[in-house]
């Protein structure tokens, strides 16, 4: 077991709901919905091991599905929660099916979920990861002043989003930066290159995908609904891989009915 802390960012009251973000990111992706669910629901936005605030694994542990599951796990009993809620981004997405998948969440809600890749997909995702964290690579003050402008801001967002004009500056600073430092890239890409979800997730699942996907398009969603054909499939018209920003109103919609499908397939 891995015995590092996840720094996190709690809120609200209810059914435990926690958010994953994808790889190079970190737990803020997640803030254009934080306010509306915590009305609703006990919301956990952590950052994974190696990215954002939290450490990266000790040395020698390698960014597998099963570490990453079983540390979220020994994490969810640390914050007193069980099978919560789970969303995610990405990789994030692709987490919160594992979890699904163990017993370890109540309900999934995946956005653009790694490991439904194409023959050639996963490259193209790694290579374009790959280049976006190489160019995050200069000195910081550089980054400063490439945020400060409406074209700098394009961008440093305009593979993640299909409006990144809508981030100011220092939303866009935040994401180079976490890209920059993020210490789990090189290993959580190490494991990406062979990595493909093909398992069962026997509770109530949304897979949602933005049509403007530019890291994972959204033809993957094809392969996604033939590994799961009991989850619900919605395509996220005009949202780009990190929909969260691009439509946060639908996923809080996407969210809440998900976690009904809990109550109802209960009462059932």
């Amino acid at each position: 077991m891995v015995h590092t802390p996840l720094a996190h960012t709690r809120r609200g009251a209810g059914a435990p709901l926690v958010l994953i973000h994808g790889i190079g990111h970190r737990r803020q992706a997640w803030d254009p919905l934080v306010d509306v669910l915590a009305r609703r629901y006990d919301v956990i936005a952590l950052d994974l091991s190696g990215f954002g605030e939290s450490a990266p694994y000790p040395r020698g542990v390698p960014y597998t599905m099963d570490i990453a599951c079983e540390h979220l796990a020994e994490q969810f009993e640390q914050w007193g929660v069980e099978r919560p809620h789970v969303v995610g981004n990405s990789l994030g997405g692709a987490i919160a099916l594992e979890l699904g998948s163990r017993g370890l969440a109540s309900s999934v809600t995946a956005l653009s979920p790694a490991g439904f890749f194409g023959r050639f997909d996963r490259v193209q995702a790694l290579g374009i990861l790959s280049l976006l964290r190489l160019t995050s690579q200069v000195p910081d003050r550089a980054l400063v002043a490439i945020t400060r402008t409406a074209i700098g801001r394009w961008l440093v967002g305009a593979t993640l989003y299909a409006h990144p004009g809508r981030h100011d500056a220092a939303s866009s600073l935040g994401d180079a930066l976490a890209l920059k430092r993020c210490e789990g890239f090189a290993g959580v890409a190490r494991q990406g290159l062979r990595y493909a979800f093909d398992r069962e997730v026997p509770v109530p699942t949304t897979v949602a995908w933005g049509t403007k996907d530019r890291i994972l398009p959204y033809a993957q969603s094809a392969r996604a609904r033939r590994v799961l054909p009991d989850a619900d499939h919605v395509p996220l018209v005009g949202a780009g891989h990190v929909p969260m920003a691009d439509c946060p109103e639908e996923i809080v919609a996407l969210i809440d009915a998900t976690v009904a499908q809990v109550g109802s397939t209960a009462v059932a």
